[in-house]
């Protein structure tokens, strides 16, 4: 029997490019495509796909809370972060959440397909970049730690949509909570991050790699 998969990434090109390389591929078969967590999620409830390939940095809910709501709706799914996201930050909290693999965009397509095969085998699977920055970040102890690891979840949700432009009255209906629930956040952020301004958190996520950046 097939291996089903659901392709979620935003950026058309990219998501029909894995989709291609996927079909050439025996034994594969994609049987639906996201371009949001949200979106994700619903076709994930409609077709019970065996793998996810979920990008990290989309509209909305992101990958992380997608993620988390998938293996919700099935603890049998695989998911795998397909992303261009490379901090340690989201690949640790996504395997926490239950993510099987974390494959960053730069490793390429055959890192997709060793990743599939590893985690239906009940594996866990992370590209090599991936795996070499957990290594340091757990050798290195604090010397290299991230000031968005001292964020809530929600937090670093709130922090990543408020740096990719969202304006709080989208990223509340995305979270159905009331802007000033946001506004909160966005003040508990700021006051973690020692900041002041959108402009500083957007900087500061570019420089720390929480952005994918063109």
């Amino acid at each position: 029997m097939a291996t089903r998969i659901l392709v979620a990434d935003d950026h058309d090109l990219v998501r029909m490019g894995i989709v291609r390389m996927l079909s050439d591929v025996p034994g594969f078969t994609v049987v639906a495509e996201a371009k949001s967590g949200e979106e994700a999620v619903t076709l994930v409830r409609e077709h019970r796909p065996d793998v996810v390939l979920m990008d990290v940095k989309m509209p909305g809910i992101g990958g992380l809370e997608a993620t988390r709501k998938i293996l919700c709706i099935s603890e049998h799914i695989k998911v795998i972060a397909v992303t261009g996201v490379t901090d340690d930050i989201y690949a640790d909290r996504l395997l926490k959440a239950g993510a099987a693999g974390y494959v960053t965009k730069e490793a390429g397509f055959d890192d997709i397909v060793q990743g599939i095969q590893k985690v239906l085998t009940g594996g866990r699977y992370m590209s090599t970049d991936v795996a070499q920055q957990l290594a340091l970040k757990s050798f290195n102890g604090q010397a290299d730690r991230s000031p968005f690891e001292g964020l809530s979840e929600r937090e670093l949700q709130t922090a990543v949509m408020i740096s990719s432009g969202m304006k709080v009255p989208d990223i509340a209906e995305s979270f159905c909570i009331s802007p000033k629930t946001v506004n909160s956040y966005r003040y508990r952020i700021f006051e973690k991050l020692n900041i002041n301004t959108d402009v500083e958190l957007a900087l500061l996520a570019v420089k720390h790699n929480l952005l994918e950046v063109s």
